[in-house]
């Protein structure tokens, strides 16, 4: 784990455990990858976000924000566009076919956000919503990408961690049903959610995988936690992260 702060643009890491360097699956981390490159490629319009991708009235931001209707996986059951929150790897699949032409998701987020962020343990090996495997020491750099920001314009990150369509319920998964469920553009967003953000305020952002990687962020506290994981998202992490994180928040505002 990396526990970092930015202070006048200055990474500060207060605290680090486990083997920094070993290469592990990020799972739905992933997501958070893609939404950043969606940010460099909305900065260098070459896409726009409110495009029209995926089932009819959808949006890439639909896609990008769960709120396109689409189920977990291809051929899961829909409901209409914007109704609700359903988490969709598929969705995500999607809103990267859609821009991809002769490219490769690989090379495109290569392209787009590990190289230029000196991410070099980082590489896709499967599905762009959750095939990405990296060290820790490059989930901190992806957390400070999403800070700072560096490689997107900050209106444009700040457009993505915007909650869209907060009014929609929906369910996180392993932490069940909330009303209103908020998500931004391949972010989670806190909202008054009591989960595994723990007392994070309500515009922290992040994401975590069923590989028990996460990675939780605070633009306006310019605080990052990420930590990567050889155990796989359980009973453990529900139990674990609410008071985790909440100590680690503590222990970065006071250091």
């Amino acid at each position: 784990m990396v526990l970092l702060s930015l202070k006048g643009g200055q990474v500060r890491r207060i605290a680090e455990a486990g083997d920094l360097d070993d290469v592990r699956p990020w799972a739905s981390i992933s997501k958070m990858a893609v939404g950043l490159a969606f940010g460099v490629e909305s900065d260098w319009e070459l896409q726009r976000f409110d495009q029209r991708v995926g089932p009819p009235g959808s949006t890439l931001a639909n896609l990008l924000s769960h709120s396109s209707g689409l189920g977990l996986e291809e051929g899961d059951p829909v409901v209409a566009v914007g109704t609700q929150r359903i988490y969709s790897n598929y969705g995500i699949d999607l809103a990267v076919e859609s821009i991809l032409g002769e490219n490769t998701a690989q090379n495109w987020l290569a392209q787009r956000v590990f190289r230029p962020f000196g991410m070099t343990t980082t590489t896709l090996i499967d599905r762009p919503s959750s095939g990405v495997v990296g060290s820790t020491n490059d989930l901190a750099k992806l957390a400070v990408a999403w800070l700072r920001p560096d490689g997107i314009a900050k209106e444009t990150r700040d457009h993505l961690i915007t909650a869209y369509a907060p009014q929609l319920n929906g369910f996180v998964p392993g932490f069940g049903k909330f009303s209103p469920c908020p998500w931004g553009f391949g972010p989670e967003i806190q909202g008054d959610k009591h989960h595994w953000m723990g007392d994070w305020p309500a515009s922290s952002f992040g994401h975590f995988g069923k590989s028990g990687a996460l990675i939780l962020l605070n633009a306006d506290e310019q605080i990052g936690l990420v930590a990567t994981s050889t155990e796989a998202f359980g009973g453990w992490a529900t139990k674990l992260w609410p008071t985790w994180t909440s100590a680690m928040r503590t222990l970065a505002l006071g250091s």
